[in-house]
Order: C-alpha cells, then structure tokens, then sequence
C-alpha cells in the first residue's frame, strides 16, 4: 500500500493552514529515499538528524540486548514519520536501529536544514510543534499502553488501527512489540478467534 505525496502536502497544509505554495522552500529541501526489504535507515550510533515520512513500506525499530536478543520499540507504516528521538530531541547519538521491513520509499528532509527554513519562514514555524508534540504523543501512547492495556488488549488495539500490519510483520516482532514469546501471542490470536465464532 502507497501513499501519495499529495498526501503530505495535504497534511502539512491542514496543520498550519497556509496555501500549498508557501510549502515550496520546505519541499526543495526534501530527498526521496529508498529502501530494500531488510536495508538500515538509521544505525545505532548514527548522529544525522533525518526526518522522513513514510510513502510506502515499514520501518522497524529495535534494540540489540546485551544477550543478543532483539526488543521492537515500535513499528512505522505508511503515512506515519520516523525519525530517532535521541538525535532531534536529545541531540545525542541514535540507541536504536531503525530497519526496513519490506521495500520502502520514504519522503526525507535534514532536521537542521528544516530547523534553518523554519526560521526564515515564520508562518511555517508551528510545523516544528507538531514534529516534536507528535514525537513525544507517540512515546507517551506507547508507555500508557504498557501499563494500563494488557497485551491482548493491545494487540487488539493494533488491530483496530491498521489491521493489515499483523499479516505484514513476522510475528516474532509483533510479540516483542507487545512484550510477550511469539508462543503468548499465537494464544492471544487463538482466544480472539474463538470469541469471534461465539
């Protein structure tokens, strides 16, 4: 599933409300960027502060525990952006990788570059809230979620907001999303399914 870059204009243009000809020195700064099943976008230790939006594709991002075993911090689809949190807020080296999960075309634009327009376009400048408003909502979603939802509760939760990605993501980084075994999450389906025969 593709998502036009039409639809980013759009976006944009709702969030401040100015005509799509003003976006135009945010745009000229901006670089497509594309990824194969399985490529790195972001590598742990990376200092670029890149911000993109996803037209197609997936990206996964993950930790490497000091066991070798990996833990999803969170998953981005279609019309969502990514970007490291350490590098654009903390301004400190990226702790996560940041992969591709299939073929993806992301919308890319250089966070210092943009933080440069944004001061000489003053009308464009409540873009930069929603950029970091929209990071630190994501990263309070998904701790409210830990703590007050069970994983199936969450796992329906996923489910209702883009149903689809269960059947695009190995189930192994879905269970560690949710923070169970791959065994636990086959349960959670299997006790979904029967209540929906019932």
């Amino acid at each position: 599933m593709a998502v036009s870059i039409e639809a980013l204009q759009q976006l944009l243009q709702q969030l401040n409300g100015i005509p799509a000809a003003e976006l135009t020195p945010l745009f000229a700064i901006t670089r497509q960027v594309k990824l194969e099943a399985g490529e790195t976008y972001i590598r742990e230790g990376d200092t670029a502060r890149k911000l993109a939006w996803l037209q197609q594709g997936i990206i996964r991002a993950y930790a490497v525990r000091r066991n070798g075993d990996e833990a999803t911090l969170f998953l981005r689809w279609e019309g969502q952006f990514i970007a490291s949190h350490d590098t654009i807020i903390r301004q400190q080296p990226a702790r996560f990788i940041y992969r591709a999960l299939e073929d993806t075309v992301m919308v890319e634009i250089d966070y210092n570059q943009l933080d440069g327009v944004l001061r000489d376009n003053t009308r464009l400048e409540p873009l930069r809230s929603y950029f970091l408003q929209m990071m630190l909502a994501e990263a309070l979603d998904s701790i409210e979620a830990f703590v007050t939802l069970s994983p199936e509760e969450r796992y329906l939760q996923l489910l209702d907001s883009r149903g689809d990605i269960v059947n695009r993501v190995p189930d192994k980084y879905i269970a560690s999303m949710l923070g169970v075994t791959p065994v636990s999450l086959s349960r959670i389906r299997k006790r979904i399914h029967s209540r929906g025969k019932q």
